[in-house]
């Protein structure tokens, strides 16, 4: 919107006019409030100047209605100056009125040096490289709304909210362009106590759509126990939708130490869990995540379980959506990691029902990867010796092998992980064997991922401790070489004791010595001795020190 250069010079002044003329009637005929008058006076000279560099600027919409409001602001302290020329008047509401004045014009100095500390270029640069001309609309574009978020009255803000959401939708570029002008900040703004309900929801809204891009969330993250202040105001008591777009962005914030321990200490974990309880399916399954995520640090859990926590999760895991459900478990899976006691509670509650129900509708489905919260779950409980009779009669043990195949590298790492567990019992060991654990364990020792060879030679150390499963072992072709390639030093981050640990339980059979010595055992180890690996001397001891020089020979 552009001024006709009139109606520009007759604003101008008349704003200059008004300005001398309530400059003039404060310093010399003031007789009522007059600390409050000389206040006022003190704005006048930042007033002009800002309107100079305004006027100066190019124009738009919002500083057309700005000058507009100057003029109107000063044209009603004019008038208001003229009653406290008198010292009879109604002082409670003259004064009521000469405060209103003094706040508008606070109000507006603020509005216009957010407007000329901002300068619009609205011109597209014809020569621009590298794809610069072709963002420069929106940038301008950005611009303009960040100033609308700041300026003008709560309609005008609106305004500039619901524009700000069209341009975000479906575009990340320009949630990236509108981070890096500054609109974080803003928007952290208009979630304070006195913005309206309808503002905040919007302005929440626009942060959950910049913390679901990647590179912005770091932004968010510098705003600190500010944004997380007003985030959990807004679960307090905000909309429903509110309170969802809330969660979006605590499930990104919360990935810290420091932002899952603020969100605990200040009352997070209630709300949130009253939204597991009451809130839509879409909702209770990100409150669900983001307990999950301050559930991760240890320091939060009192709190989980003073507010009652367990049973909640419990019932969402069993009756949520699938996303729910996952986000649950993998809240309990954290929740009970360290705590014996809170495995055996939770089980008593009926919590491997829920697992179970949980894993065959995962395993059905098209996305296996939703089953590693699962395993990780079961791996958790099963470290508790007291449930490992509980998961075995729950038929967990052929669940377990059956996804040792499947082709997402962390459900086989956690299976693998659940079965060293269970394998701790004589009867865990005996029946993973006799389920026919071993042969994909032993391809899992050939894996490309380390954590993947580790958990499967683990799992093996403890499996072959039972003589049945080391018939089983002897029988697979791959099963020594497998073993043998994973004492190679030249392997790093590998802790190198599991493979050691399989193959001395191997040694009470002359072939496997004689296997382990042709594979280049010997080798290995004695690299492995100077090292100080756990078992390696003993292993090298058994297998026999002459032999080495012969299998040197040999090669």
């Amino acid at each position: 919107m552009k001024l006709s250069e009139n109606e520009a010079d007759v604003i101008e002044a008349s704003i200059t006019e008004l300005i001398q003329t309530l400059t003039t009637s404060i310093t010399h005929t003031i007789i009522s409030f007059k600390g409050k008058w000389s206040s006022i006076g003190s704005k006048l000279p930042d007033l002009k100047t800002l309107v100079s560099d305004l006027y100066n600027s190019p124009q738009t919409a919002l500083s057309v209605n700005l000058l507009r409001s100057v003029s109107q602001t000063l044209s009603e302290a004019r008038d208001l100056s003229v009653l406290c020329h008198s010292a009879y008047l109604p002082k409670l509401k003259t004064q009521n009125d000469v405060d209103s004045v003094s706040a508008k014009l606070d109000s507006l100095i603020k509005d216009l040096r957010v407007l000329t500390r901002v300068r619009i270029d609205v011109s597209v640069s014809t020569g621009s490289v590298g794809g610069v001309a072709s963002t420069e609309p929106v940038r301008t574009q950005t611009r303009n709304i960040i100033i609308g978020l700041q300026v003008g009255n709560a309609e005008s803000r609106n305004s500039a909210l619901e524009q700000l959401l069209l341009l975000f939708q479906g575009n990340d570029k320009h949630v990236l362009i509108a981070v890096a002008l500054g609109v974080v900040p803003v928007l952290v703004r208009l979630l304070d106590s006195t913005s309206a309900p309808q503002t905040k929801e919007k302005a929440v809204t626009a942060i959950a759509r910049v913390s679901a891009v990647d590179s912005s969330k770091h932004v968010l993250h510098s705003e600190g126990l500010v944004l997380l202040h007003h985030l959990l105001r807004v679960l307090e008591s905000g909309s429903g939708f509110a309170k969802e777009k809330a969660c979006v962005v605590l499930l990104a914030l919360s990935q810290t130490k420091e932002n899952a321990r603020a969100i605990g200490c200040r009352g997070g974990i209630s709300s949130l869990l009253e939204i597991c309880e009451a809130g839509t399916p879409n909702s209770q399954a990100i409150a669900a995540g983001v307990l999950r995520n301050i559930a991760d640090f240890v320091e939060n859990r009192e709190s989980f379980i003073e507010e009652d926590a367990i049973s909640v999760l419990l019932t969402l895991a069993s009756s949520g959506t699938v996303l729910a459900q996952e986000y649950s478990i993998a809240c309990l899976s954290n929740l009970v990691r360290d705590d014996d006691n809170l495995k055996l509670l939770i089980a008593r509650k009926g919590v491997i029902d829920s697992l179970r129900t949980f894993w065959d509708s995962a395993s059905s489905g098209t996305s296996v990867g939703i089953l590693e919260v699962a395993v990780e779950f079961l791996k958790t409980l099963a470290s508790d010796e007291r449930l490992v009779e509980t998961i075995i009669a729950n038929d967990f043990i052929p669940r377990l092998i059956n996804v040792l195949t499947c082709g997402v590298l962390g459900v086989r790492i956690q299976s693998a992980k659940a079965i060293y567990w269970l394998g701790c019992s004589a009867k865990g060991r005996k029946e993973l064997g006799e389920n026919g654990c071993i042969p994909p364990l032993i391809v899992m020792l050939e894996g490309k991922a380390v954590e993947e060879k580790e958990a499967a030679s683990k799992a093996l150390s403890i499996l072959l401790v039972y003589s049945g499963n080391r018939r089983v072992y002897k029988k697979e072709q791959r099963g020594i070489v497998s073993a043998v390639q994973l004492l190679d030093p030249l392997i790093m981050n590998l802790d190198k004791k599991y493979a050691v640990s399989m193959l001395m339980s191997l040694t009470c059979s002359k072939k496997c010595r004689k296997q382990i010595v042709n594979s280049g055992g010997l080798l290995y180890l004695q690299k492995l001795v100077e090292m100080e690996v756990e078992g390696a001397k003993k292993l090298q001891e058994t297998i026999g020190p002459g032999k080495l020089w012969g299998v040197i020979s040999r090669r």
